[in-house]
């Protein structure tokens, strides 16, 4: 924390505030609040950025541009300043009625949840700690008891203006063990013949003149053929289907998994209504929430660590962010750990309780796939239990 008069607040490595404008209350006791939030939160890495937190619109009106600056309104302004502070550029943080509105590159996000007198220092720390704000605003609303990480569902502040949820998706063991990702049913068949009990079929859509898989016959075939292998074998496996709900509705998949960006064009009850569980993908607090919303069979959380087979806006969260979620959702869904886990690293992510994990290369790329998927099986079964 640096020292001197403070009027405003900029979280970064060593300081959760610092310099700006005007703050009530006072910035030298919301400054050493932040400190003292921060201090109880753990051996978080400080964040990499520098914040500015202004309670008025700064003096210079090029501060509006500068992408860390936030504004918190705290009277409900015109619209025509707030359409110029947009215009601006700024990130606004509107608590001038019951709900807390994030509106940042032009996006606006809506929490409703009690602020406590110091939630705006526990989103300090938490920036500190290195969260997007929008995460660290849903653990600054969700803050409570000092000294204690924000680990309960009921405390966390709801998503105004989700669809009303009208179904219910059947549950899936709250171990699901390894969830190898692979692009056909070639895979599905090797796997299952190697005794993998959970599997999702990723096939992507590409140029029809490039890629004949990019025929929505052949993707058909994929899909039908995938189920098949899964119904024939012994003992229950299961098979999700990415992206492709209605041809895993058509096909009788097992279930059906759904990134962010995919859920608003999905029909999540007509999946529910033909028996199909649901997997979502989040990379975050804010989205974990959005997930949840939807009450789906279990969460993937993600990605762990730096990953080559997909693009991730989210930098990689880590076991540390990891064994927070599965804290946070341990008696509700199960979690289901994604991104970049290999046999090497694989033990550190099981010991945060997560009892599910999805690898892609190190089985798509291994070597010797029976020898690969034997020390990934056994991986799990070394390790104990599931953690509730």
């Amino acid at each position: 924390m640096s020292s001197g008069r403070m009027n405003a607040g900029q979280a970064g490595p060593g300081q959760a505030l610092a310099a700006g404008e005007i703050f009530w209350p006072p910035a030298d006791a919301l400054s050493a609040a932040a400190e003292t939030i921060r201090a109880t939160l753990g051996d978080w890495p400080a964040a990499t950025v520098q914040w500015r937190f202004c309670l008025t619109p700064p003096r210079d009106p090029a501060w509006m541009a500068e992408r860390h600056t936030v504004l918190i309104v705290a009277v409900a302004p015109a619209d025509r300043a707030l359409a110029d502070w947009q215009a601006r550029g700024a990130t606004l943080i509107d608590v001038s009625g019951d709900l807390t509105v994030l509106i940042a590159d032009g996006e606006r996000h809506a929490l409703r949840g009690a602020r406590t007198d110091d939630w705006l220092a526990a989103l300090a720390a938490f920036v500190d700690c290195g969260f997007v704000l929008r995460d660290a605003l849903c653990l600054a609303l969700a803050w409570r008891a000092p000294g204690a990480w924000p680990d309960r569902l009921a405390d966390f502040p709801d998503l105004p203006g989700l669809p009303e949820r009208t179904w219910r998706f059947p549950p899936c063991p709250s171990a699901l063990g390894l969830y190898p990702v692979v692009p056909d049913a070639d895979w599905v068949e090797r796997l299952i013949a190697l005794g993998v009990r959970t599997i999702q079929l990723r096939v992507k859509m590409a140029d029809p003149m490039a890629d004949p898989m990019a025929d929505p016959a052949a993707l058909r075939e994929q899909i039908v053929r995938a189920v098949a292998a899964a119904r024939r074998a012994p003992d229950e496996v299961r098979l999700f289907i990415n992206d492709h709900w209605r041809l895993a509705v058509e096909a009788g998949a097992y279930g059906v998994h759904l990134g962010q960006e995919d859920m608003a064009d999905a029909d999540l009850g007509a999946i529910a209504a033909a028996g199909l569980r649901l997997g979502l993908s989040t990379h975050g607090y804010y989205e974990i929430l959005h997930a949840w919303h939807f009450r789906p069979s279990y969460i993937a959380c993600g990605a762990v660590f730096p990953t080559a087979t997909k693009v991730v806006k989210t930098a990689p969260q880590g076991v540390s962010r990891i064994a927070a979620y599965q804290r946070l959702l341990r008696d509700a869904v199960p979690v289901v750990a994604i991104g970049g886990i290999d046999l090497a690293t694989l033990p550190e992510v099981l010991a945060t309780g997560v009892r599910s994990a999805a690898v892609v290369r190190a089985v798509t790329h291994a070597d010797e796939l029976p020898m690969a998927v034997n020390a990934l099986l056994a991986a799990f079964t070394h390790n104990g239990p599931m953690q509730r």
